[in-house]
């Protein structure tokens, strides 16, 4: 009897600028985690070198409130006046299909899916920096944010680091490799129990 089996809910977070985005592109191609990454939708403008569809669904204030409004969203979250969110149809299809996918989140928005996915097949990872003067640096040397928001994501961060203990597994981002090999053999070790 060869029934599907469904597939694994994974949150990736941790603060901003501590490198999910990174890790997230370096774990999503190996093909023996199964992994569909959740594109999250957005308000926020599009960056340079970043499309519609793969990085984020750009949509409107309106368009996220119509979504809030149908119960579409898994969490969301407000930062820096934008919103952001995971759209909860997309993830349950490929769920259904048996894929593994792979949440890549703020600590707010993973709170939220935590609690609303208890019972569910979840598997958490917390990615911190190696200290907050190094994710200080990462942020800035970015280059894409003025001096304001840069303190925003900062003292975001210093809130954010406490909550790492809700989650199941904590991944220190000191070298990328290392961590990334870490959270695949995480990743591995529960698709195999």
């Amino acid at each position: 009897m060869n029934e599907h089996k469904s597939g694994l809910l994974i949150i990736l977070s941790g603060p901003s600028g501590v490198g999910k985005g990174t890790i997230r592109q370096q774990i999503i191609s190996n093909k023996d985690l199964n992994l569909f990454y959740s594109v999250s939708m957005t308000t926020r403008k599009c960056r340079p070198g970043e499309k519609d569809g793969v990085d984020y669904y750009f949509v409107s204030k309106e368009e996220f409130q119509k979504n809030i409004d149908n119960g579409n969203l898994l969490e969301w979250a407000e930062f820096v006046n934008n919103r952001y969110g995971t759209p909860k149809d997309k993830i349950d299809e490929q769920l259904k299909l048996g894929k593994n996918v792979l949440l890549e989140i703020e600590t707010l928005g993973a709170e939220q899916v935590l609690k609303k996915c208890q019972g569910m097949n979840l598997l958490s990872i917390f990615v911190i920096p190696p200290s907050l003067e190094e994710l200080e640096n990462r942020i800035r040397n970015r280059g894409t944010e003025d001096e304001k928001v840069i303190n925003e994501r900062i003292n975001k961060a210093r809130l954010e680091m406490p909550k790492q203990d809700l989650y199941q597994y904590k991944v220190v981002n000191d070298n990328l490799e290392n961590a990334c090999q870490q959270i695949i053999d995480i990743i591995k070790q529960r698709i195999n129990e």
